[in-house]
């Protein structure tokens, strides 16, 4: 098996290289960084102009990963046009270039949750209604169809995968980052919401082996699939586990405050991909231990 992941120097795209690596398929890797030491088979995306022509014009691939795009709500309302050109335009410059050089590399498109808004009923199913809250997932969504576009009319074999809220080692933003920095003074501090809106966590080797499974057991027919661990999380319930892992006596409380472009209450509804053989290995205690590790390192 060859693969190209792109976006490789990111947090997912970091650990899904590695964890192919170790499973023993040809890993070949693209990004915006200039070449790592150590990385023979890396391709340098230019950020002004991402040409993926030079990417698969060179290397047969059977199966591309698109792990780059901006990940951030808050950055996606404040500049939307720079996210739209990561999260949608470079989807369909990928696709282009796929199509003229090797119409037969399968395509995983990394979409989000974000697509769902705030969904009337839990857990949310892949044919529930979408109906984002922010241009982030608007461009998630927006990917989503280039990619059946790509499937419908061209051929490509395509998939997206609205991933919930992943976390773990290296990831440097989003709730548990931000709680680690807040903790860390050692003086009280506020936490947006009431506490009891609600996430559906996945660490992040339960999520390269669902993508793996994917890979796998998926049509690759424009297919839409959720991956979390179908298990709904409150927010206060989250941050009392991790505080108590972190062993801190802080004094925090909530706001109150909701932030805007963000759901309330997430559940994922994984049937799909439990069909395909996936089970969670790592729950949320066993996760945030292992994140505390990393951060305190």
């Amino acid at each position: 098996m060859r693969v190209i992941i792109i976006g490789s120097t990111g947090f997912i795209g970091e650990h899904l290289s590695n964890y192919y690596k170790e499973i023993g398929y040809g890993v070949w890797e693209a990004d915006i960084l200039p070449v790592v030491s150590g990385k023979k088979e890396y391709f340098r995306i230019d950020p002004a102009n991402p040409n993926f022509d030079t990417v698969f014009s060179k290397t047969k691939f059977d199966l591309c990963v698109n792990c780059s795009g901006a990940a951030s709500v808050p950055g996606s309302i404040a500049d939307p046009f720079r996210d739209y050109h990561l999260n949608t335009f470079n989807v369909f410059k990928m696709l282009e270039s796929i199509k003229k050089f090797q119409d037969r590399c399968r395509y995983i498109n990394l979409s989000s949750a974000a697509v769902y808004g705030n969904p009337q009923f839990l857990p949310v199913r892949e044919d529930f209604d979408t109906n984002p809250l922010s241009p982030y997932g608007f461009h998630k969504f927006q990917a989503e169809l280039i990619c059946k576009e790509f499937t419908e009319l061209f051929g490509i074999p395509t998939c997206s995968l609205r991933i919930f809220s992943v976390y773990g080692p290296g990831l440097k933003r989003q709730i548990f980052w931000d709680l680690f920095k807040k903790v860390e003074k050692g003086v009280p501090f506020s936490l947006y919401g009431t506490g009891n809106e609600s996430r559906d966590f996945i660490y992040i080797s339960d999520l390269a082996r669902a993508i793996d499974l994917v890979v796998k057991y998926s049509d690759f027919n424009a297919d839409v699939l959720n991956v979390a661990n179908g298990e709904e999380i409150l927010i206060k319930d989250a941050v009392s586990t991790f505080i108590k892992l972190f062993r801190s006596n802080v004094t925090y409380s909530f706001s109150g405050e909701s932030r805007k472009g963000d759901p309330v209450n997430w559940k994922a509804d994984i049937n799909r991909l439990k069909s395909m053989g996936y089970n969670s290995l790592v729950n949320l205690e066993t996760g945030l231990q292992l994140y505390i590790e990393w951060i305190t390192k």
